[in-house]
């Protein structure tokens, strides 16, 4: 098992052609799997700068978020942390980002747009017109440019019917001609249900990108009458295997799937497993953090059966989780399936050692 950062980028060589080289033929490397994580901008208030994270094990990083305006403009959510912040001895965390791939050559810098509520209240509108269509690409492209960033992350939660589906594939084919492969990423966030995913004509959409990320985690939680695993590999009515096959049964290419983790665990009080009846939700907004769990005077449980975790007891009740065993189980189907790889949400709850969710991911995807 490759257990060094270092070992990550064991590359296969790519020949392409990109006009932005000079020379109309360029091989390059890239790495056998994704390993990818998102890095939301307010934690640079917990002191979680760009330097303090553990980035030889990560392949992407996506900087969240900016968000969108009425007339298609695409700005960044919090100009102080993202431009201005003195961090790592420049000017806000996009910039210390952007300096960090001068150590980690291979890691890329994507900016992703939108994120749950605000960040994505305006898609369908800018989506639907031609007029800020061109202003959001264009802008959105001004930001890439601007920060030396290596592309975009549509994260639309979510186009609600098959108008905004057919609004939003266009509004990807838009930015794929504004953000030429190879030279840009483009990727998308979905989510995990069909529910969501019917109204989305993913086979078209695929063509646009080269990454898409499944957020296979939340099917638990204060919005349900009962307890569950938020993050089950299999089961139903939701699961991780579920979600990936109807996405590759859409005709969705398997190497551009990439599988999500959570880092957090959702809480449930009053209640001591799944199925259950609760009270009300434990920690910040019924959210813990990875690295706090398992919670103090609380047992932590793996169900096999299910590819879950959790700890029961302590001031968190009932806390649904994944663990190193549980993203072993995730990893080893994306390499049995040939998904593209895995993305966590986010990078700054993840423990260190051998608890690291990220970096057991990225063992178990290199275990050759």
């Amino acid at each position: 098992m490759f257990s060094a950062a270092s070992n990550f980028f064991r590359r296969r060589p790519v020949t392409v052609a990109d006009p932005a080289i000079s020379d109309s033929s360029s091989t390059y490397e890239v790495p056998l799997y994704t390993n990818a994580a998102y890095y939301p901008n307010w934690r640079i208030y917990r002191k979680q700068p760009p330097s303090s994270l553990r980035l030889g094990f990560i392949s992407h990083v996506f900087y969240s978020f900016a968000w969108v305006k009425e007339d298609g403009t695409v700005y960044l959510s919090d100009e102080w942390a993202d431009t201005q912040m003195p961090v790592d001895g420049t000017e806000g965390c996009l910039r210390a980002f952007v300096q960090l791939k001068q150590q980690y050559s291979q890691m890329r810098v994507i900016l992703s747009v939108g994120g749950g509520g605000k960040g994505s209240e305006h898609f369908a509108a800018v989506a639907h017109s031609r007029s800020r269509s061109e202003t959001f690409v264009h802008t959105a492209r001004q930001l890439v440019d601007q920060f030396g960033l290596d592309g975009i992350d549509i994260d639309w939660e979510h186009p609600a019917d098959s108008k905004q589906g057919k609004d939003y594939v266009r509004l990807l084919a838009r930015l794929r001609e504004v953000l030429p492969a190879p030279r840009y990423v483009l990727a998308t966030c979905l989510p995990a249900g069909q529910w969501a995913l019917q109204h989305i004509d993913l086979s078209a959409a695929q063509k646009y990108l080269d990454m898409m990320n499944l957020m296979t985690y939340d099917f638990a939680g204060p919005w349900e009458s009962e307890t569950g695993h938020q993050s089950q590999l299999y089961g139903t009515p939701t699961s991780c295997y579920l979600s990936v096959s109807y996405v590759l049964s859409q005709g969705v290419p398997s190497r551009k799937l990439i599988l999500g983790i959570p880092t957090y665990g959702r809480s449930f009080l009053e209640s001591n497993g799944p199925g259950q009846r609760y009270t009300s939700c434990g920690g910040e907004d019924g959210v813990f953090d990875y690295r706090d769990l398992p919670r103090p005077e609380s047992q932590e449980v793996l169900d096999n059966q299910a590819g879950a975790a959790y700890c029961v007891g302590g001031d968190g009740g009932f806390v649904t989780y994944d663990i190193p065993a549980t993203v072993q189980q995730k990893a080893q189907l994306v390499t049995t399936t040939k998904l593209g790889g895995l993305f966590y949400w986010h990078i700054c709850s993840d423990s260190r050692g051998p608890r690291s969710l990220i970096e057991t991911g990225y063992n178990t995807l290199h275990d050759m």
